[in-house]
Parts: C-alpha cells; structure tokens; sequence
C-alpha cells in the first residue's frame, strides 16, 4: 500500500510547521498557581504546636534542674 502524494505532502508540511514552532510554548499552557496542600489556618495552626511544645519541652527542663 502506497499513500498519496497529496497526502504525503500535507504530513510533511505540518511536520515541518511544527519543527520551525518547537520551543515556542505558550504561556498559559503550564499550570502555575498557589494551591498549597495544607491551608493557611492548619498551617498556623501546626506552627502552633510545634513551636508551643517546644517551648513547654525548654521550660519543663530549666525548671527541673537539667536532666529531667
């Protein structure tokens, strides 16, 4: 089976179409936004807790003379 050469001819020009566009991407193809996982309050909120603990942990051992 043999392809035509009209058809042959338009395969090779939007091949060649494409290798004079290669690297020009748009921009708004790529995703880029600020979606976190975690939201801003859970993130305060975890903060919290680490900082707070660690803060009892450093109070708790200056109170007990060192070696708790």
């Amino acid at each position: 089976m043999t392809t035509s050469r009209r058809l042959a001819d338009k395969k090779v020009g939007k091949f060649d179409k494409n290798i004079t566009r290669r690297g020009s991407v748009a921009q708004t193809s790529s995703k880029k936004s600020n979606n976190y996982p975690v939201g801003p309050i859970m993130l305060g909120f975890f903060v919290f807790v680490v900082i707070g603990s660690s803060l009892v942990q450093i109070i708790r051992t200056a109170t007990s003379g060192g070696m708790a």
